[in-house]
């Protein structure tokens, strides 16, 4: 656990990044890549957690139950420090976004500025198992596209970070997503990351601005069939589940 680098670093450096273009590509696509957030020691150090099965509080098979090929374990609390630090950081981000999105679409929830006190409100609710969750795909494995929803408290907004290096580790493999509007057909984004780079994106629903004002459209994300290789990645999901 020495690569990984301490929680006020993470804080440092989530504050250094450039929020008026993640808001901006948020608004716009619903879904904003973010560069280098984990450095290439960090990145490894976090697939090698892979194999610590006392970190985590369920294993997931995909094809067991429809959700595409590959696997996935949700942490167990206590979060690793790299993971609860990303989480703790990024929230306080995204929690002005979620509120104004909350506004436009006429959603009555608002979100407190602290995740602490948005996870206790999780809690107080019943959902108290942990999210957050390492992902490993091989050869001929994807993810369905899906929406991660674990109770009545949701927030609207996640993160992943890509832990494996395209091109080396892996091919094929994208992140994807899809957004349905009322009345038309779906458009996809393709979101490419190296390394080290994390996505933001839509857990649910986003505003769209229309010639009458804001409505609602639905997104989906999944991940496309690996070629080759294996991929490792962090999701950081923000509320807790039942």
């Amino acid at each position: 656990m020495n690569a990984i680098a301490p929680t006020q670093t993470i804080h440092q450096r989530v504050d250094a990044l450039d929020w008026p273009r993640i808001e901006h590509d948020l608004d716009q696509y619903g879904c904003a890549a973010v560069p280098q957030l984990l450095t290439s020691r960090e990145c490894d150090a976090l697939s090698a957690l892979y194999a610590r099965d006392s970190l985590y509080r369920s294993r997931i098979v995909m094809a067991r139950h429809g959700f595409g090929r590959g696997e996935y374990k949700y942490f167990a609390y206590p979060l690793p420090p790299l993971v609860g630090g990303l989480r703790g950081a990024l929230y306080p981000r995204l929690a002005p976004i979620a509120n104004r999105w909350n506004l436009a679409m006429g959603i009555d929830v608002r979100y407190p500025p602290k995740h602490a006190d948005f996870i206790r409100r999780c809690h107080d609710a019943g959902q108290v198992r942990p999210t957050p969750l390492i992902l490993q795909y091989g050869e001929g494995d994807y993810n369905c596209l899906h929406q991660d929803l674990y109770g009545e408290h949701v927030f609207p907004l996640q993160v992943a970070v890509l832990l494996s290096e395209p091109g080396r580790d892996f091919t094929g493999g994208e992140f994807v997503m899809t957004e349905q509007r009322p009345r038309m057909q779906s458009r996809a984004e393709v979101v490419p990351l190296a390394k080290g780079d994390a996505v933001v994106f839509t857990v649910n629903s986003r505003p769209v601005q229309g010639t009458r004002g804001p409505y609602r459209v639905n997104l989906r994300h999944g991940v496309s069939r690996l070629r080759s290789g294996h991929r490792h990645t962090i999701g950081i999901i923000f509320h807790d589940a039942l």
